[in-house]
């Protein structure tokens, strides 16, 4: 049996990082991990073939070559989605579909044959005993939840790791708390779920000997949703794994209530982790309150993001505007949040309901759902009917970025953080790693920011002020200017 696994296209996203990636000479930011995970569970005898559109063309030969094809995405992937399904059903093709996407909107997709849904760990065993038998259901879904510790090695062999800026691997799923936008607790669950620590080193062994030594970015929706495990097992185990290994700095998502342990923040650092991302959403209590992000309320959001900082963790964070609570105050309150608190990575999303949340259904029965979402909450669109004017909503959207992300106040942000910035150790470059790729993105930030950009004054500033003031962090600088040129572009084309 030959099977071909395809990723659909990510469109010119925030976080799809298209306008940066040419800098270091890579195609995508990370590979689909869930289709490697899946490959890993699919019988040893089957052929595997990934085709990841966002590195490669799926051709007229991987067609020809497949008997079977597994396709897997998330909401935002969805126009790639049913343009791939149509060519695979056009050659003939029997198509299984999960993830995400289609476990939130499978009645989208007539043409797909089999529905595997919810966690591949239940669903993917039982389809494939029926699928070899002949007589597979078209539908496979569970309301369980799945033992991580079932789940195998991600088959990295299938990737062509070179076009990747990095990896990833997962430790949990699930979240304990309850923002009522998030769609994370109706696929996963609120109790975390996790691997082992040896499953984990077990994944990062095998990137090791297929020669990765690059970022590689933890998916958790929450790695310290169970701060227990963290200190106990997990980061012990990463601490001792690093010991000698050169390369792996880790990034990942969590919630601001790191800032209440500083124990577990000084471990994160010395496993190697160097950048986090955590929804703050907004610095305005009231709307926190309605969304029911109860982590956030009662504090010094900025004096909590500058002691992560301080720990040795660069923040990266997400923010929402058009809460019902929001005024026309609110735009100007956050790009104040965001200039003080140094956060050079924000995020800024209209508020979007997805199917399967309480915000959806709450919308939904006061009759304030618009069109279905896109899944890109940085398009500069909404599918709620916001309580605020929508001109109001859209216009302040609009002048919140392009004021965050013009060169004065971006270069400005990135000063802030190199100040509070403080890394334990440095035992590895920070940002685009000392190596050929190094070299090809500064020169090339150079000349396409330094000598053609229309931010050269800002970039040049930078440049010398982290030379004086924090050389040890010269590559993160570089790094944020050229994710700077990212931003504005997607400002300029998606949102102005």
């Amino acid at each position: 049996m030959n099977v071909i696994l395809i990723y659909p296209e990510f469109p010119d996203t925030f976080w799809s990082f298209k306008h940066a990636l040419p800098f270091i000479r890579k195609k995508a930011s990370l590979p689909p991990l869930g289709l490697l995970t899946v490959a890993g569970m699919l019988p040893a005898e089957w052929n595997k073939r990934l085709v990841d559109l966002n590195v490669k063309r799926l051709t007229r030969k991987d067609l020809a070559w497949a008997d079977l094809a597994f396709i897997s995405g998330m909401a935002v992937q969805k126009d790639s989605a049913r343009r791939v399904i149509d060519r695979l059903k056009e050659a003939g093709l029997t198509v299984v579909a999960g993830g995400p996407l289609f476990t939130m909107e499978h009645e989208a997709f007539e043409t797909v044959d089999h529905f595997v849904l919810n966690e591949g760990e239940l669903t993917l065993p039982v389809f494939l005993e029926d699928f070899i038998g002949g007589h597979a259901q078209r539908i496979y879904s569970s309301s369980e939840f799945a033992d991580m510790r079932k789940s195998p090695v991600p088959l990295w062999n299938l990737a062509d790791m070179n076009r990747y800026a990095s990896m990833s691997v997962q430790f949990s799923r699930g979240c304990p708390f309850q923002c009522d936008f998030c769609n994370v607790t109706s696929l996963l669950g609120h109790r975390p779920r996790t691997k082992t620590p040896g499953q984990i080193i077990a994944e990062l062994d095998s990137l090791y000997r297929h020669k990765w030594r690059g970022g590689v970015f933890f998916v958790d929706d929450n790695l310290i949703g169970n701060k227990a495990l963290l200190k106990d097992g997990l980061l012990p185990a990463l601490i001792r794994w690093r010991k000698n290994k050169k390369g792996f700095p880790f990034n990942t998502e969590i919630s601001i209530n790191l800032a209440d342990d500083g124990s577990l923040a000084a471990m994160m650092a010395d496993a190697g982790f160097d950048s986090v991302f955590i929804g703050i959403e907004t610095p305005n209590e009231n709307s926190l309150r309605e969304c029911g992000k109860t982590q956030n309320l009662k504090r010094d959001l900025v004096g909590d993001v500058k002691r992560i900082q301080r720990a040795g963790l660069q923040v990266q964070g997400g923010f929402i505007v058009g809460f019902d609570s929001d005024t026309d105050t609110t735009f100007q309150r956050l790009i104040d949040f965001i200039q003080r608190s140094g956060i050079v990575t924000a995020m800024v999303g209209m508020l979007q309901a997805f199917p399967g949340t309480r915000l959806h259904d709450r919308l939904k029965s006061e009759g304030r759902l618009l069109d279905k979402t896109s899944g890109d909450n940085a398009d500069g669109t909404t599918n709620i009917v916001p309580a605020m004017n929508m001109e109001v909503l859209q216009s302040g959207y609009r002048n919140l970025m392009n004021h965050i992300y013009s060169p004065e106040v971006y270069y400005r942000r990135i000063k802030t953080f190199l100040n509070e910035y403080r890394p334990k150790k440095i035992k590895t470059p920070l940002g685009l790693r000392r190596s050929a790729d190094y070299g090809y993105a500064f020169l090339s930030s150079v000349l396409r920011l330094g000598i053609a950009g229309k931010e050269r004054a800002e970039y040049w500033r930078l440049v010398f002020w982290a030379l004086w003031r924090r050389p040890n962090l010269f590559p993160l600088a570089v790094t944020l200017a050229v994710y700077g040129y990212h931003f504005r572009r997607i400002c300029e084309l998606h949102i102005d």
